[in-house]
């Protein structure tokens, strides 16, 4: 752990320049984070050993670590403390194509890989019946994985796919639409649906960010040429990540 006396000189947050105190004691940290005097996965003082050495309240460390957490320069974790995130870099998503992950990275020469947190063919639940179109007694196919850019989490998907489209899921390794492309049953069209949200605990530690931090909710149904459906996905994409792009014209 940093020794405070290295990443919070005390001149900075005592001296004659006007502001709160708290704006002065976040722009120490992000100081000392953006110099490298506190590192990536470096845990930070706790926020009573900070209050205590710059004689300052506990309200006022809080507010400060607080908006350095939604800025995702640190990350909380529960039981553990806080600490400095890995930094990550924006990741611009057009919406006119309809692409996989994996063809997004690679578009932006960023390497890719999956952590599978759930892989093969279940019974499907009510909501996968209706918005699959399926009957008694058919499989589907459910992939889940966290989804990493260079190493960055990046995303948490969650895709259903009818059984009989895939139905050996463990032939998908990398990218899903090219395993369905070779079975003859890529998507060609997708009503893709966006909302805020803030991501739960479970979620958040995969992704390496904070509980309640600002995540992107997306829900995907695709088409096949006949208009049947064949995919449902539900993502998870970090807000500090991700920015989607539409290109708007006149008429």
């Amino acid at each position: 752990m940093a020794v405070l006396s290295t990443i919070l000189p005390l001149d900075g947050l005592q001296g004659n320049g006007t502001g709160p105190l708290y704006v002065k004691l976040r722009q120490s940290l992000e100081k000392a984070i953006r110099s490298g005097a506190l590192q990536q996965g470096e845990a930070l003082p706790a926020e009573r050993d900070i209050a205590d050495y710059a004689s300052i309240s506990r309200v006022t460390v809080r507010k400060a670590v607080d908006e350095l957490v939604q800025d995702g320069l640190l990350v909380r974790r529960h039981g553990s403390g806080t600490f400095v995130s890995k930094p990550v870099s924006k990741v611009e998503q057009p919406l006119s194509r309809l692409t996989s992950f994996t063809e997004d990275m690679a578009r932006r020469g960023l390497s890719t890989r999956s952590e599978w947190l759930e892989r093969g063919l279940f019974a499907p639940s009510p909501d996968e019946m209706m918005m699959l179109g399926l009957g008694p007694g058919a499989l589907v196919a459910r992939f889940s994985r966290l989804r990493l850019g260079d190493d960055n989490p990046l995303a948490i998907e969650r895709a259903s796919v009818l059984a009989e489209y895939m139905p050996d899921p463990n032939a998908v390794t990398t990218s899903l639409y090219a395993a369905l492309e070779k079975h003859g049953a890529r998507p060609v069209r997708a009503i893709q649906r966006i909302s805020a949200c803030n991501i739960k605990s479970q979620d958040a530690e995969l992704l390496g960010v904070s509980e309640g931090s600002a995540g992107l909710s997306i829900q995907r149904i695709s088409y096949l040429p006949s208009g049947k459906v064949v995919e449902l996905t539900r993502s998870l994409y970090r807000g500090d990540a991700y920015d989607f792009v539409a290109e708007l014209t006149l008429g």
